[in-house]
């Protein structure tokens, strides 16, 4: 068993109190981390955000411990509240291979070399590389199907360019990702970068796995994503060679036409074959090699199909484009669409149209048909027909989304068809129809909160059967609302932008999803400051983005965000979320592990409160907004070691607590009393906190809470080491 003060298991306490800081059970464990260090050093002791800072934060309780009894099993007794165990991989899998597969013999043995290589210190990496619709993502994933046996612990695969929460992978979005596959809970996945890296490369390092970064867009992005573990073996898939990768090259060109016709055989069997003998010259050069536009070509050698029909319905010119322009023939993904294109329905083909205006990471039926004006049932048979003729790609939940260059076709052929105002006004529809969906999710998800935009005159008042499905509606929805944000802001709708960022806020408290949320809130802010500055909507703005980013432990940036939304809250007159920014900033210095700072923010957050005149507005949240300043005070006392002072203002807390049946918050500052109570030596007067908080928080399904909670009752009860 390793010794609870050795270097290695501070180093791997400190690292788990770290990862699981997204937790308000995270937070205690954190907080109380950082008094610890701050008592044992002697002085204020930066929080780390980088696995470099937290070796040096370990030294500093190693030493002390080493030369200190009482501080010795003052730590072993916090440590055993921590989970350090690490990731349980639970195999993870690639995505089903296509069903038909040809040639590209010389490429697998190429990944057959890299994959048998010696051992040598540098990473095993394949650079995958080819034209957009050439297979390289199929050729990489029939691969690894065909080597499963290579890799026992698993085979891990991310979409670079197709990230689930919205746009392009970041490495840390990336990280996270593979994390929660290799079988880290979300809660104990690290918020920064730097310490994701650390860990994955940490969990990794045994085993035997493969990696596929799909859509691969630069060196630097995937960096972070490389390791040096001699049994993982990385294959990369780009649309080119990337400069400054260090990887085996397997080019991935078209396929011959020998096998090109055998794919087509594949697919549509050989007597369709030899009925289109005649046409197979011309639909060949047109596929360009390419299985993608064969695959969307084979069925109209079969049938033409229930969308289709003769001859082409589409009031459009068959040569030259017009409006400048045009489709080039050496693209065989932009060939194949215009070929299925033109075969489509009127209705199906504006459909594909309207759609494909703007980069709707997967979108739904409800969405198509508020964009098209049609039903939702017309909506749905569309889309699926549109994704047989592979115009679309099924993302499973019933969504749909575009490869990157059919959606250029069909954006194009909106404009030729469309004109501008056309396209405008479909839009227009589209981010109107996100705009309506997140407020009356955000309303149903937090009714009570001042922060969320007022509901619509025409919204239906029972849209959700309770809060978490409201919440869950906007975490589903959350990559079109970036996008709808963006969009919005593009098409000078600076209202728009506005509400649709405060209606993420619920999110934001009750689900996180920070990195997924952080390019829509920056825009916000920036839209607040140039349309509205020093006003309310801008204060509340600032507060979003400064609360996701200190939950992302970008602390110096959050610190200057809740600055700014002080700035505006105070400009504006409004007491209330005066208090409120200050508070935010208060809460990133605990986390900052700055509690004399800390509390000097709460401080003045509470006098800022005495402002509010029992007429005023805001004056039915004072009394509750009190409450919770008095139990932060409390947090940031203990990190003081000022215990009877924190033990005060948490029972002052309590009180309110309990007297509004506010379980949640009861159960929380049960929790905040036992464990000063227990730092002052009391362990049987904390005992009954514990159980009361557990039996609270049982009942709100709260896991995490409550399994913090018995390691901690563990400590009371004396069947662990106490402090």
């Amino acid at each position: 068993m390793l010794d609870p003060i050795s270097m290695a298991a501070i180093t791997a306490v400190l690292g788990a109190v770290g990862s699981g800081v997204a937790s308000e059970a995270g937070k205690w464990a954190w907080e109380t981390a950082g008094g610890l260090v701050r008592r044992m050093a002697g002085r204020e002791v930066a929080a780390p955000t980088r696995p470099e800072e937290r070796d040096a934060v370990a030294r500093i309780v190693h030493d002390s411990v080493r030369s200190d009894p009482e501080l010795a099993r003052t730590w072993s007794a916090f440590a055993r509240t921590v989970e350090t165990t690490g990731a349980t991989v639970g195999r993870p899998r690639l995505p089903s291979s296509v069903r038909f597969f040809t040639d590209r013999k010389g490429a697998m043995r190429l990944l057959d070399r890299e994959a048998g290589r010696k051992a040598d210190g540098r990473p095993r990496v394949a650079l995958l590389y080819g034209d957009d619709a050439m297979g390289t993502s199929a050729l990489a994933v029939h691969w690894g199907w065909r080597a499963e046996s290579l890799f026992p612990d698993g085979q891990l695969y991310v979409d670079l360019g197709r990230r689930g929460t919205g746009g392009a992978h970041t490495a840390g979005s990336a990280l996270r990702e593979l994390l929660l596959r290799l079988g880290l809970r979300d809660e104990r996945i690290p918020p920064s970068e730097a310490e994701r890296i650390d860990t994955f490369h940490r969990v990794v390092a045994d085993r035997k796995l493969l990696l596929v970064l799909d859509h691969a867009r630069s060196a630097a992005q995937i960096a972070p994503l490389l390791t040096s573990a001699p049994c993982v073996l990385t294959l990369v898939v780009a649309r080119r060679p990337l400069s400054g990768l260090d990887a085996s090259p397997v080019p991935v060109g078209p396929l011959s036409d020998r096998d090109a016709a055998r794919l087509l055989t594949k697919i549509v069997g050989k007597q369709a074959m030899r009925s289109a003998r005649a046409a197979l010259p011309a639909v060949l050069a047109r596929c360009g090699g390419s299985p993608y536009a064969l695959r969307a070509a084979a069925p109209r050698l079969l049938d033409p199909g229930p969308l289709t029909a003769a001859p082409p319905p589409h009031d459009e010119p068959t040569d030259e484009p017009t409006g400048g322009l045009t489709m080039s023939d050496s693209d065989p993904v932009r060939t194949a669409a215009e070929d299925a294109y033109r075969l489509l329905r009127p209705d199906a083909a504006r459909l594909y149209r309207l759609m494909g205006l703007r980069q709707w990471p997967a979108f739904d039926t409800e969405a198509a048909a508020r964009v098209a004006g049609i039903d939702v049932d017309v909506a749905e048979e569309l889309l699926g027909g549109l994704a047989d003729v592979l115009l679309l790609e099924h993302t499973g939940n019933g969504r749909y989304r575009y490869r990157p260059s059919v959606r250029a076709h069909a954006e194009e052929a909106a404009l030729r068809h469309e004109g501008i105002a056309g396209c405008s006004a479909a839009t227009t529809r589209a981010v109107e129809h996100y705009l309506r969906l997140s407020v009356t999710a955000a309303r149903a998800a937090l009714p009570e909160s001042w922060r969320v935009p007022e509901a619509l005159t025409d919204e239906p008042d029972s849209a959700y059967a309770g809060r978490g499905d409201a919440v869950a509606r906007l975490a589903a929805e959350l990559p079109n609302l970036v996008e709808a944000v963006a969009t919005a802001e593009e098409f000078g709708q600076p209202d728009t932008v506005l509400t649709l960022c405060r209606a993420l806020w619920p999110l934001q408290l009750k689900a996180g999803h920070h990195e997924a949320v952080l390019p829509a809130l920056r825009i916000g802010a920036a839209v607040a400051d140039a349309q509205v500055p020093g006003s309310r909507i801008a204060g509340a703005l600032h507060v979003q983005l400064a609360h996701t980013l200190g939950e992302l432990q970008l602390g110096d940036e959050a610190g200057a965000e809740a600055a700014a939304a002080a700035r505006d809250e105070r400009a504006a007159g409004h007491t209330r979320g005066l208090a409120s920014a200050i508070e935010i900033l208060g809460l990133l210095r605990l986390r900052q592990w700055r509690f004399a700072d800390a509390y000097d923010c709460f401080d003045e957050a509470y006098a800022v409160l005495d402002g509010i005149g029992p007429d005023d507005e805001g004056a039915a949240d004072v009394p509750r907004a009190r409450a919770l300043l008095e139990r932060h005070r409390g947090r940031a006392l203990r990190g003081l070691g000022r215990l009877d002072e924190a033990q005060e203002h948490v029972r002052r807390a309590l009180a309110v607590f309990r007297a509004n049946g506010e379980a949640y918050n009861t159960a929380r500052a049960l929790t905040d009393l036992a464990e000063i109570l227990l730092a002052g030596g009391e362990p049987t007067a904390a005992l009954p906190l514990t159980d009361e908080a557990i039996r609270i928080l049982s009942e709100e399904n709260a896991d995490q809470h409550v399994e913090y909670l018995r390691r901690l009752r563990e400590r009371c009860s004396g069947s662990g080491p106490r402090e």
